[in-house]
């Protein structure tokens, strides 16, 4: 049942709040969707809703800087396959056939999915017009809205769709835009040079998938001699407005170009394992000082929209990966799937508990056997935690779900839907 929540002022009380390694409990104010001050002494404001946190643990909320979200409905449609036959034979003709009543309902599957295990915004890259701004604004969400771009002559409908999109929803606080074309092997090279221009004149940053497989990495050096980092690079596309997913396959030039230029990378650690295309260079990338921040891509190639499960995959492959249990701590992990994305989508005052950061916070339930003992907070975030924990979710100061229950939205309609046009998927 959806219920009718428009919160002013919130007081979130006797809270557990990470400090160290370990934990101090304290309240919450949260004014105006900004988080106005945090104390063990901070009381109620006379207009104020309180929120028992008794045996709870505040964190911010996470940040999914790249999905797919109107795929969702795509989830377990095309598993086990060789990366180019899982996008050509598997994906692409569920795309053809989507219509845009299921890519919305999509949409909001995938936000019911994030908001459930704890995420407060994504980075959507989509295919059909209004569908994820519709279904952040109507459950709450944050988001980063991107039309995906392909083609040549073709890719001019895509561009002017985009530029609607931005038109329509421009004024919302909760949302913004990139340009996404979607990778070098889909956009030719004037298609490329003109999205590039295109950023610049409108100051908007640009979304684009990066050297996710080995072919396209061969394909690149073949037809143009150069990886697709340089390629990119001499087409003026990577700038510290630049957020750069998967990039598995990166050379140490590739690596020292990101670090000049201040490009973003998304790591999508599941996704690629899935589909056979390796692992990122994260070790290297952040020794570079390259910002990271998390994605789990869609659920056709993850399965799932959990960035718990994804701090968990990207804190372990590394380690054995490099067989030495220090490399990526913790810690580091949930900075990425935090302050990184925010950095990343250039979101202001996101991404951190601190007083005058916007009120994105979710709530976690510490009785739960998995979080108990609760020792040192990052460890228990990233080694134990599933997601399921999530028990309230503040987005922008507006309580989204309370006690497992989604707010704003009524979930049993969203479920209906979604099995409906899955069908037609």
């Amino acid at each position: 049942m959806c219920m009718d929540v428009t919160d002013m002022d919130i007081l979130i009380k006797n809270i557990l709040i990470p400090c160290g390694d370990g934990t101090e409990k304290s309240n919450i104010l949260i004014s105006d969707g900004v988080i106005s001050d945090i104390g063990s002494d901070v009381t109620a404001t006379e207009s104020c809703r309180v929120i028992n946190g008794e045996r709870r643990l505040a964190i911010p909320a996470l940040i999914n800087t790249h999905t797919h979200a109107y795929m969702t409905l795509m989830r377990g449609c095309a598993d086990d396959l060789p990366f180019e036959k899982w996008l050509f034979e598997g994906v692409m003709p569920r795309e053809d056939r989507m219509q845009s009543d299921a890519a919305y309902w999509s949409c909001m599957l995938a936000c019911t999915e994030m908001i459930k295990s704890g995420t407060g915004t994504f980075c959507d890259m989509h295919m059909f017009p209004g569908a994820s701004a519709e279904a952040a604004l109507k459950t709450g969400m944050r988001a980063v809205i991107t039309r995906g771009l392909s083609g040549s002559n073709g890719g001019e409908r895509r561009l002017n769709e985009q530029f609607a999109e931005i038109e329509k929803y421009g004024q919302e606080e909760r949302l913004s835009f990139m340009l996404a074309p979607h990778a070098i092997y889909t956009c030719d090279r004037p298609y490329l040079e003109r999205i590039s221009a295109l950023a610049r004149e409108k100051d908007l940053g640009i979304h684009i998938h990066v050297s996710e497989g080995i072919n396209e990495v061969e394909s690149c050096i073949k037809e143009h001699g150069i990886s697709p980092v340089e390629y990119l690079d001499s087409l003026g596309l990577l700038s510290e407005k630049t957020l750069a997913a998967h990039c598995v396959h990166l050379s140490d030039r590739d690596i020292g170009i990101f670090a000049e230029r201040g490009v973003s990378v998304s790591a999508n650690a599941k996704s690629n394992l899935k589909l056979g295309n390796g692992i990122a260079p994260i070790a290297r990338l952040d020794e570079a000082g390259v910002n990271i921040c998390l994605g789990t891509d869609s659920t056709a190639s993850n399965n799932s929209l959990n960035l718990f499960s994804e701090m968990n995959f990207t804190a372990l492959i590394h380690k054995g990966l490099h067989r030495d249990p220090t490399v990526i701590p913790a810690k580091r992990v949930f900075e990425y799937a935090t302050k990184g994305g925010a950095k990343a989508l250039h979101l202001e005052k996101v991404g951190e508990l601190a007083v005058g950061c916007r009120a994105d916070i979710a709530l976690l339930n510490t009785d739960c056997p998995s979080m108990i003992p609760l020792g040192d907070v990052s460890s228990a975030l990233c080694y134990s935690a599933n997601g399921s924990e999530v028990d309230t979710m503040i987005i922008d100061g507006q309580t989204v779900m309370e006690n497992r229950t989604l707010t704003l939205v009524d979930e049993e309609e969203i479920i209906y839907n979604a099995k409906r046009f899955a069908k037609e998927v």
